[in-house]
């Protein structure tokens, strides 16, 4: 047989089965239809937490499948097993459901060390065949389960924290024990440096137990099978904490712009469906494969700036230590600009253009304000507040627009999913009217009680008989990175970071 008809996935995937019957996996083959109902019951185990539906036949609501590893918990039991299979989940943009190409396996029982590395051992072989200098990171929910509870951080705080820690969010802690998270946020590079620095923030037995699996795992993972893969210790690497319980890790391929491997030890779902099993596994995302960076820019950062005033004192800031360009954007028609010297190109685009172009690898580094990434939740890395652009998220309106009884507040506004949060946490029902443009319309002509927008000087609202009547989030624009920048060129974005974090502090 020609396997040269193939496509590169189709390869990959023969070649990946070929190695897990190998090793004493076997295909477990299932519907593309679940009922709804299974999926309800088990919602916050679902990434996004949404299902595509239909009726069928019979009057059933059916879901198609956007999970394979809780059907196979509910359905296979104790046993080792891999799967070639589609997901259907919400994208990323909310713009519909995406079909998703995934192959991975699972391992069902008793665990004991001998099988976590193996598993572990076929993420790294997965990874080295899927593509060029693979790189695994792998962290532990042990560990920084047990700081937050050393820490005393109540449980209805954590998944917000967490959000921050995974996303190297430092700047927005807001508690007393800020040094030991930002601490936490920083153990992430190579596992000789990092381990010891994690082992003297360890405050419990719980993450002191959570660093001595690590240290196995790293001298079982230092076996041949392991070596062609750079692994890396990474323990702000967290999830979802009802789903996670110990291990977790994600693999990433050069140039590839997002983690085309994802993993973990997810003991509480396997336990629901069988008292007492342990479960460890990981999907390699097939369709991500094809989400190669052109080769032309992988030796360089690539910035994405923002238009207008922010923009222009982004790059007098960058220019000022040493990553400008002999060729101002502002006095070319090209669209990109670059200094070889310093190993850096920029490009101008719409503000909230910004964090996509980081997100999907067109860039490797952006600035954009906090409003966007709040609104957006872009997966990216947030390295750094400039400083820059400061103003305020605020709540404004007529002096007595939050004077309302027996409806919903309506709230007017082009940050939804921010106005929804705030008003949330204070326990108030709304009703949100979202605008695009003059905002500030809204109240005046009776469409809303109050807006939600980003306030600056206050002027226009003066202007217009309004006042800020509440002042809830900070803003500024911050350096975010791409994640998988941030492994294969993490020399560099350092060192332009430490180089703006002197900037800023002179």
């Amino acid at each position: 047989m020609d396997l040269e008809i193939l496509s590169p996935q189709e390869r990959l995937s023969l070649e990946l089965r070929h190695m897990y019957e190998a090793e004493g996996f076997r295909l477990y083959r299932m519907s593309r239809f679940e009922e709804y109902g299974f999926y309800q019951e088990n919602r916050r185990f679902l990434s996004g937490g949404a299902a595509l539906t239909f009726t069928d036949l019979d009057g059933r609501l059916m879901a198609l499948k956007p999970d394979v590893t809780l059907s196979i918990a509910k359905n296979a039991g104790a046993g080792s097993y891999y799967y070639l299979e589609n997901v259907y989940r919400p994208g990323r943009d909310n713009l519909g459901f995406q079909e998703i190409r995934q192959i991975g396996l699972e391992r069902i029982g008793d665990l004991d060390a001998a099988s976590v590395a193996q598993v572990m051992t076929l993420a790294c072989r997965s990874l080295a065949a899927a593509g060029t200098r693979p790189a695994l990171e792998v962290g532990h929910m042990g560990y920084v389960t047990g700081l937050l509870d050393a820490l005393q951080i109540p449980h209805h705080a954590r998944r917000r924290l967490l959000h921050r820690v995974r996303n190297k969010h430092t700047r927005d802690f807001r508690l007393s024990d800020t040094r030991d998270l930002e601490t936490l946020c920083a153990l992430d590079g190579e596992w000789e440096s990092v381990f010891p620095k994690a082992q003297a923030l360890a405050k419990n037995d719980a993450m002191r137990d959570a660093l001595r699996e690590l240290e196995t795992l790293y001298s079982d993972l230092s076996a041949p099978d392991g070596k062609s893969v750079s692994l890396r210790l990474n323990l702000s690497l967290v999830n979802d904490l009802e789903y996670y319980n110990g291990l977790v890790f994600q693999g990433f391929l050069h140039g590839v712009p997002r983690p085309v491997l994802r993993g973990g030890r997810y003991d509480p779902l396997a336990a629901r469906f069988q008292e007492g099993v342990k479960a460890i596994g990981f999907a390699l995302y097939l369709d991500e494969l094809e989400r190669v960076a052109q080769p032309e820019r992988v030796g360089m950062l690539s910035v994405a700036l923002p238009k207008g005033r922010l923009g222009d004192k982004v790059y007098n800031l960058l220019a000022s230590v040493g990553y400008g360009s002999p060729e101002s954007y502002s006095d070319t028609r090209k669209l990109v600009v670059e200094n070889a010297d310093a190993g850096i190109r920029y490009f101008l685009v719409k503000p909230s253009d910004v964090a996509i172009y980081v997100e999907r690898g067109a860039a490797d580094l952006g600035i954009v304000g906090k409003d966007i990434l709040e609104e957006k939740r872009p997966d990216v890395y947030e390295l750094l507040d400039t400083g820059l652009g400061q103003c305020r998220m605020c709540v404004a309106g007529p002096l007595n627009g939050l004077d309302v009884s027996g409806r919903p507040l309506r709230v007017a506004t082009k940050f939804v999913r921010i106005a929804k949060r705030h008003f949330a946490s204070r326990g108030q029902d709304i009703d949100i009217i979202k605008l695009h443009g003059s905002i500030e319309l809204a109240p005046l002509l009776g469409l809303s009680d109050v807006i939600v927008d980003i306030v600056e000087t206050g002027t226009t609202l003066k202007e217009n008989n309004l006042h800020v009547l509440e002042e809830f989030m900070p803003i500024s624009a911050r350096l975010i990175a791409n994640r998988s920048a941030y492994q294969f060129k993490r020399g560099a974005i350092d060192a332009l970071t430490d180089k703006l974090r002197e900037a800023i502090k002179a």
